[in-house]
């Protein structure tokens, strides 16, 4: 599948700095399941910008800016061939060693209701990993969960049975936000009560890294065949014999043709598309869209 992408996001420094850094992680790399055929980034600066590969194997582009005044809009369009290659990338070559994705974070400190049961299981990790990823969508979505809208200021709860949320989420995305933004929508649903993509794939991290599998953070887009879209994320895992694997937790699959993939790290913090230093009033998407290239 050929999909072209246009994403445009903004950041605007606070008010009289001196000198800002802005962080990119905006340049998908060709590998088992994608090839990049075009991409270019444009914003103030970038013809200057440090690029280099960062800890996690990522191609991350420093930004320098002097005196910024106002909006900073960063915009990317490319075309990128997607293959549904059953979420396997292998083992890529020139990338860390597995074991640095052994390392928990905040993010991923693994629930027991979720990996308990995996504990000194004898069934094998592909087995183990797919039984992870369904334990995941259990844990945060009951099958039993009543569907209402979350008052302002109550705690979260869910609002969708698992099935229901697996049933809506294929192939559905949104322009400009988390797929679950048009999940909740539809259902007349408050957003505050479904997980995010992010809180999925931590889950899935944490449990694995705690039967210490290999796993890491993924980010990247998720499209449909109408042409809209969601910035995304999900995660990949270690086996032995086949390499890296991708799982998809909140959808419930290994990532497909659909999934064109950004970055990855150990986790939502170390991922993130746009940073800045100062931060500023925070990251804005301005929009998203991606289609079938012709």
């Amino acid at each position: 599948m050929r999909i072209a992408i246009h994403h445009r996001l903004s950041i605007t420094p606070p008010p009289g700095t001196v000198h800002a850094l802005m962080q990119l992680l905006l340049t998908p790399q060709s590998g088992a399941g994608q090839k990049v055929e075009s991409w270019s980034m444009d914003m103030p600066g970038l013809d200057n910008a440090a690029r280099f590969t960062d800890a996690y194997g990522n191609i991350m582009h420093l930004v320098n800016q002097s005196r910024p005044e106002g909006e900073l809009v960063v915009t990317v369009d490319g075309v990128v061939e997607t293959m549904d290659n059953h979420g396997v990338l292998g083992r890529i070559g020139g990338e860390p060693v597995p074991a640095l994705f052994k390392r928990r974070t905040q993010l991923t400190q693994g629930n027991e209701e979720i990996f308990g049961q995996f504990k000194g299981s004898s069934v094998n990790r592909l087995d183990v990993l797919h039984r992870l990823m369904a334990a995941v969508m259990e844990a945060l979505v009951p099958e039993d969960a009543a569907a209402e809208p979350v008052p302002e200021g109550s705690e979260p709860n869910q609002s969708m049975s698992a099935a229901g949320m697996v049933q809506k989420m294929e192939g559905m995305t949104q322009s400009g936000g988390d797929v679950l933004t048009q999940v909740a929508e539809s259902e007349g649903a408050s957003i505050k009560s479904l997980p995010l993509a992010s809180e999925f794939a931590h889950q899935f991290i944490g449990a694995a890294r705690a039967l210490n599998i290999p796993a890491r953070y993924v980010t990247g887009y998720l499209a449909d065949e109408g042409g809209s879209a969601a910035l995304h994320a999900w995660a990949e895992a270690y086996d032995d014999r086949l390499g890296w694997i991708g799982f998809d937790p909140m959808l419930q699959l290994c990532p497909t043709e659909q999934h064109v993939r950004l970055a990855a790290g150990l986790d939502a913090h170390t991922t993130q598309p746009l940073r800045a230093v100062p931060l500023g009033d925070g990251v804005r998407i301005l929009g998203i869209s991606v289609a079938p290239a012709a």
